[in-house]
């Protein structure tokens, strides 16, 4: 299973969407504090809609908590700083994708510690950044496509008449 990791996240609704995103694509979800709302917001609960009881979300207190007990696994770190992009690079399906907090990205100690792990989403030399969910959305589908889909169902078949 591949798990998102999202350092100190800071919107609401951007975690709501991507609750909803792991939740649809069996992803494990960490969410590392501080975090930037309370897990009873109602903008976030309304992003996730009713998909928090599909989720597997974990709230922790550091990010080493998590490296710590997976040291064995490969982790990615998204940054607009890296010099590979998304799809570069081969994901195990039980790899790890970091995200850092909307208004600052993760750390530079810890960019430069896994610097040769650092993906990046290719945009226009103005651009800034992406949406959070946006830009988890984007990885974990490629990550997702370079393991066959394995862990989604099958495309069922059409039945009926649509107009």
């Amino acid at each position: 299973m591949i798990s998102i990791v999202l350092v100190e996240p800071e919107i609401p609704q951007n975690a709501g969407n991507i609750i909803r995103t792991c939740a649809a694509t069996g992803c494990k979800l960490y969410m590392v504090k501080p975090l930037g709302f309370l897990l009873d917001d109602k903008h976030f609960k309304r992003a996730g809609l009713d998909y928090f009881d599909l989720a597997n979300v974990e709230v922790v207190d550091s990010f080493e908590e998590i490296y710590e007990k997976n040291k064995n696994k490969v982790f990615y770190f998204a940054s607009t700083k890296s010099k590979l992009t998304y799809a570069e690079v081969k994901y195990p399906n039980d790899c790890f994708i970091v995200f850092g907090k909307e208004s600052f990205g993760l750390r530079e100690s810890l960019l430069k510690q896994h610097y040769d792990n650092c993906i990046r989403i290719p945009m226009i030399e103005k651009a800034r950044s992406l949406n959070l969910s946006n830009s988890v959305a984007i990885i974990v589908y490629e990550a997702l496509r370079q393991n066959n889909f394995s862990s989604l169902k099958e495309f069922g078949e059409l039945t009926g008449r649509i107009d």
